[in-house]
């Protein structure tokens, strides 16, 4: 054997070790998943694309638009800058927040609170936004908010959209402590009767309810999600009621996701990834960063989410790994 070669293989021989301690891990995402001040997630899967839609968590005049993020990965995250902004909304006038986003025969929909009306004197409430894409750029759709006015005592703000398996599309809102179901016209251009002839059905599921609901299908039962305590305040909670149908009765089970005074306060306003293929869950919410007293920095965040066998959510550990990678491809 030549010098050369002998030289090399010593040389490879010694850096093997080296190379498989160095090696990397299994990719985790870490906490927060993405830099900047953003809460209230919405969390949706488009083509093989995780994707979050969050609130730009900033003082009201400044919170004029919406970035999102998408990821095939739930790891390496894009930020996709202003997919909409509030001079593409004839009538929003200040505070975008608390997006939900769905696809809907080809096109996205981009629902949102605008105005934070305080009576039903003023304009503002939920709108909607269409594109032709997940990233935009969404236009308003309507010319007017899709709910402007205060039903069963229920600010018209923090919508989340449910697709139930008949087909049917609903919404679920409210804050004030109040949380109303509606069913939307096919084409998301207004709210039509339900079977019984209401509209607006209050389904305010405990006197701890104060903002952000959730819904969700779950082997036959409908899961109903949402905030509790102070947005602002270490407080912010997740709770959660079961029930067998979209307007329930819900009942409240328990909290499954606070603070922990080691890793982050205020951990709050939720959504979820559900992965078809083997079942995965992932809760994707907000927190503060610990002895941050400024309401407005808040950070999205992803966990793991668990169901013990009679079908209830485990409590959810909030941590600074986050969750490792998880490719839909």
């Amino acid at each position: 054997m030549g010098f050369r070669k002998r030289v090399g293989r010593a040389l490879l021989a010694a850096l093997l070790p080296m190379a498989a301690l160095t090696a990397p891990a299994t990719a985790f995402a870490s906490n927060p998943v993405f830099p900047g001040w953003y809460a209230d997630p919405e969390a949706a899967i488009f083509d093989d694309t995780y994707w979050i839609y969050p609130t730009t968590s900033l003082a009201y005049a400044k919170q004029t638009g919406f970035d999102a993020f998408s990821s095939p990965d739930l790891v390496h995250w894009t930020k996709h800058a202003n997919v909409l902004a509030i001079h593409d909304i004839p009538w929003a006038k200040k505070a975008l927040w608390a997006p939900a986003v769905v696809e809907n025969g080809g096109k996205y929909y981009f629902f949102f609170a605008a105005n934070d009306i305080q009576s039903d004197k003023e304009l503002g409430g939920i709108g909607v936004a269409v594109a032709d894409k997940p990233d935009g750029p969404y236009k308003d759709m309507l010319g007017k908010p899709l709910i402007d006015a205060f039903h069963n005592g229920a600010q018209p703000i923090d919508q989340f959209v449910f697709h139930d398996d008949d087909g049917t599309w609903y919404m679920i809102y409210g804050g004030w402590k109040h949380a109303n179901i509606v069913k939307l016209k096919p084409d998301f251009t207004g709210v039509e009767p339900m079977a019984d002839g209401t509209v607006y059905k209050e389904i305010t599921p405990a006197p701890q309810y104060v903002e952000g609901p959730l819904m969700f299908k779950r082997h036959g039962k409908y899961y109903f999600m949402w905030s509790e305590g102070g947005w602002t305040g270490p407080d912010y909670s997740v709770a959660y009621a079961i029930g067998d149908s979209p307007m329930g009765p819900f009942k409240r089970i328990g909290k499954i996701l606070q603070q922990d005074p080691e890793v982050a306060t205020g951990a709050g306003h939720n959504s979820v990834f559900h992965v078809k293929k083997d079942d995965a869950w992932y809760i994707v919410y907000h927190r503060h960063p610990l002895g941050d007293t400024n309401g407005n920095h808040r950070q999205t965040s992803i966990e793991h989410m668990y169901f013990d066998k009679d079908g209830k959510i485990l409590p959810v550990k909030i941590t600074k790994e986050g969750v490792g990678a998880h490719p839909l491809r």
